[in-house]
């Protein structure tokens, strides 16, 4: 059987933290910036970490286990 494949857009999304959490960016930080406050756009550059009910699906796409 052959490998399974990375799935490319992901690989570019999601990174692995240390302690083996997923680490994402916020969305909405990309354009249409001027009606959004400054405080929310401060907020949004900061990463996050993916919800655990979203953490299989996201694994299966970096073929990870």
């Amino acid at each position: 059987m052959p490998k399974m494949k990375t799935n490319s857009s992901a690989k570019k999304r999601f990174k692995f933290t240390g302690s083996g959490k997923i680490k994402r960016k916020h969305a909405f930080k990309s354009h249409i910036l001027t009606k959004k406050e400054t405080k929310r756009k401060r907020n949004l550059t900061k990463a996050t970490t993916v919800h655990p009910a979203d953490v299989p699906n996201v694994k299966l796409m970096l073929c990870k286990k």
